[in-house]
């Protein structure tokens, strides 16, 4: 089977993934970047998840990208790269995350009372009153809710295994969860005036 790095993952997504790890092993730039245009999505919302900026953020998927180029070989199996990924994201977060703390200690009383700018300037900014309102919602959500919805929100079809894994919740509970978190978004809007003018 030939690996085009624009094309999008078959349904039998992990078996996919691990014919492309097998040859980016043995030197494929095509099978590399099919790895990296998936599961780049993953690996930015976990960063993003544990409080960085949009900067920092891309900085930790970066390092997190060219630490799996210098480990390549060191990944026994397919089945551990996206763990591994997500491990390596995750600390890097956490590194980078504690060092700006230490650089800006005053930083929650700066941008404490800022909001979060939203999702990607490529998703067009949040303009209109009724985004702003959504927006507003959508925050007030609890903390997991945030970063569940964020994932699969980015990726076309979310394989529940890895989003299980990024963070930290048993597999089956995805989707219920996802369930819920929606559920809760949805009543929240219906209750609120603003909303229901627009």
């Amino acid at each position: 089977m030939s690996i085009e790095a624009d094309t999008p993952a078959p349904p039998n997504r992990s078996a996919w993934l691990g014919e492309c790890f097998e040859r980016a092993r043995e030197g494929d730039r095509a099978a590399l970047r099919a790895i990296v245009q998936e599961l780049n999505p993953l690996l930015w919302h976990v960063a993003r998840s544990q409080g960085l900026s949009r900067e920092d953020a891309a900085d930790v998927v970066q390092t997190a990208w060219l630490e799996l180029i210098r480990s390549l070989r060191e990944i026994r199996t397919a089945a551990a790269l996206t763990s591994w990924l997500v491990t390596i994201t995750r600390r890097e977060a956490w590194r980078v995350r504690t060092r700006s703390q230490r650089q800006l200690p005053d930083s929650d009383g700066i941008l404490g009372g800022l909001a979060d700018p939203g999702p990607e300037a490529a998703h067009g900014l949040l303009t209109s009153e009724r985004d702003r309102v959504l927006w507003r919602h959508f925050q007030q959500l609890p903390e997991r809710c945030q970063q569940l919805l964020r994932i699969v929100a980015q990726v076309d079809r979310p394989d529940y295994a890895e989003v299980a894994q990024a963070m930290g919740m048993p597999h089956g509970s995805i989707g219920p969860t996802r369930g819920r978190c929606l559920a809760k978004l949805r009543q929240s809007l219906l209750d609120d005036p603003e909303w229901s003018r627009q």
